[in-house]
């Protein structure tokens, strides 16, 4: 997912919380609450997919490479 794409996703979302909870609750300061926290968890919701992404692809490159030997000899050569 691109950036400015997540970014417009996650302001109409927030917008969107916004005008429901102040519909339901009637005060702005609720509705803003109800926004802030929307924008607290949609953020940690995408920091979270992002790590998973550079997990996998981590995991991915290791795949079908051999373990490193650090007991080997030639690993610690005095030159």
């Amino acid at each position: 997912m691109y950036f400015p794409q997540f970014l417009v996703g996650m302001f109409a979302t927030t917008i969107v919380v916004a005008i429901w909870a102040y519909m339901e609750a009637g005060s702005i300061w609720t509705a803003f609450g109800w926004a802030v926290f929307t924008l607290i968890v949609v953020q940690v919701g995408y920091v979270g997919l992002v790590v998973r992404l550079i997990v996998r692809r981590s995991e991915a490159e290791n795949v079908g490479t051999a373990p490193v030997d650090r007991t080997s000899p030639l690993m610690f050569r005095d030159f």
